[in-house]
Parts: C-alpha cells; structure tokens; sequence
C-alpha cells in the first residue's frame, strides 16, 4: 500500500508539468485580491494559502495543455476557479461549523462567522467580474450554471443531514453537485478554450465530474481511516455534523441489526458518545472496502473519457491523476 508520502510525490510529478502556469495563475489570484479592505484580503489569503493541491484550477491547466491551448486565458480562468472554490470552503466551514481544515484552524475559527460569510461574497462576484475578460458566452454560462448546482448541492446537504434513510443515489446526487460539479466545469472551460467539437468537450466534462466524484467519494473513506495530521481533519467529523456519507450508508446494509440502528440513531440525534464503536463498525463490516470499490468505478471512468485523446504529456498526467486516486491516503 502506498505511503501518504509517495502519493504526494506522485501528484507532485504531475503537478510539475504546470508548475510555471501555477506561478502565473497565482500571480492573477494576487493582483485580484488587491483591495482596499484589508480583512478581505487577509481572510482571503488565509485560506488559500493553507495548503491543498489546487486541483480545480490545476486540472484547467492540465486539460488546457493536453488539447494544446496556450492562451493567456487559461491564467485568469483557473483564479477564477480558484476563487469560486475558495467561497464554497468558506460558507462550507461556517454552515458545518467547522474548526479545523487542512491541519490548521478554519477562517471562521480564527476570523469569525460573519467575516467569512461576507469574504466569501466578495471572492464569489470578483470571480465573476473576472469571467467577463473571456469575452466569451459559454465560459459565463458554464461557470454561472456551476456556481448555481453547488449551491443546490449545499442546500440539498443541508436538506439531508440527520437522515439515516438517505440511499446512495441521494448520496451521489450531493456530491456530484457540490463537489464534482466544479471539477466538471475547470475541464469543460479548457475544452471551450481551446475550440474542440461538442464530443471533445462533453469527455473532458466526464473527466472531470468522475474525477471529482471519486474525490470526494474517497474523501469520506478518510473520514473513517485517515490520520488528522495528514488528512487535516478530525475522525468523524462528518458524523459529528449529521452527514450521512456512502461509509455509513453501506456499513448499516451490512452490520447486525443493533449494529445499524447504533449508527442510524448517531446520525438522527448527532450523539457521538459511541463514535469509537462507529468507527469500528465501518471498518468491520467492509464498507470502507466497498467505498473505494465505488470510487474505483468513477476514476476509471475519468480514465474511459480521455480515450482517444493525443497523447503527450499533460494527457498522461491526467491518466495518473485519476489512477492515483485509488491509492489516495490524505
């Protein structure tokens, strides 16, 4: 099994072939932040530089150079990305009541909640003042039509926290809107930028979308066997918060009866005095196994989607992207 350390050495080579586009975009991120309200700039800051892999923004820049676009759009357009993400982190902590992130104190933990709320405005209408450089329809209604499914995506999770009943194909249709939804949008605004047919540009969308499932798909896996100093958040946090996540959905087809109604009153009453018990039921009964197994499915349909495309580097770097998410540990 790969070490947490060689899958950060793996994404690290494939996020080298944009290192240089990187520096630019972060460049753009710099000079966007630049206001005359210094909290929205320290808020602001504060969180983008915790950390992370930039994934949305990299995956622009990657699928942009496996089509060959070389635009200087695709600088301004990956911010633009950046910043929609950064706004959805900093509702999403204030909502969930979040204290942790990334191993470090959330905004709201140190800045409080209104100032994350209203930072998070303001990075949310920068962006969309900077869509309009592309001059371009389809890049407005591509990140417009975005922005509006993760907000359904969050109400819709709001909608469902403490049901014990939801399914998978409730589960799915979260995730798939507030996660996956912006990963679908950073490689379909690469395939836009750089002029493909309708069929090019419906498979980098696929990409992205089954990318970002498996993401997040994998990400709730390390909600129950990840380690806080490299996953960045605490064990169970989601329980704590009411989720009822793909781990838990399976682990209660799977355990005893007494088993499942333990962790259908957790999720109910938000009681976590049994957690270790949980914890250990999830893992017992195979449901992290099976989790994977599903994430499984979705990264090798991101791999499915870049069939057929030329092949040289920044392709390959995407193959291995989705391959590595297999394997991912933090």
């Amino acid at each position: 099994m790969p070490s947490p350390a060689a899958d950060a050495s793996t994404t690290r080579s494939v996020l080298s072939l944009i290192a240089d586009d990187m520096v630019e975009v972060d460049r753009v991120i710099a000079r966007r932040l630049d206001t005359g309200v210094p909290l929205v700039s320290h808020v602001s800051q504060y969180i983008i530089s915790a950390g992370g892999k930039r994934l949305r923004p990299a995956l622009l820049l990657l699928m942009a150079g496996a089509l060959g676009f070389r635009g200087e759009q695709r600088f301004n357009l990956a911010a633009v990305v950046e910043f929609i993400h950064t706004a959805t982190l900093l509702h999403d902590d204030v909502v969930d009541e979040s204290t942790l992130r990334r191993g470090r104190p959330t905004a709201n933990e140190s800045f409080g909640n209104p100032a994350s709320v209203l930072v998070g405005d303001f990075l949310y209408s920068r962006a969309f003042e900077m869509m309009l450089d592309a001059n371009n329809m389809r890049v407005m209604q591509i990140l417009a039509e975005a922005t509006n499914v993760i907000a359904e995506g969050e109400v819709l999770q709001l909608m469902n926290m403490h049901d014990a009943s939801l399914d998978e194909a409730a589960y799915l249709r979260v995730i798939r809107s507030k996660t996956a939804k912006l990963f679908e949008a950073s490689t379909r605004l690469a395939a836009v930028l750089a002029g493909v047919d309708a069929e090019t540009e419906q498979a980098c969308a696929s990409y992205g979308q089954a990318l970002g499932t498996a993401f997040q798909v994998i990400d709730d896996v390390l909600d129950y066997e990840g380690d806080a100093s490299e996953t960045g958040k605490n064990v169970g946090d989601d329980l704590r918060e009411g989720k009822t996540t793909l781990p838990l959905i399976l682990a209660m087809q799977r355990a005893e009866p007494s088993q499942s109604t333990l962790i259908r009153t957790a999720i109910e009453t938000g009681d976590t005095s049994q957690l270790p018990h949980i914890v250990d039921i999830v893992r017992t009964t195979g449901a992290l196994d099976a989790t994977r197994a599903a994430a499984a499915s979705e990264a090798q349909r991101a791999i499915d989607a870049l069939r057929g495309f030329p092949e040289n580097s920044h392709q390959a770097g995407l193959l291995q992207l989705a391959a590595q998410l297999l394997e991912r540990r933090a």
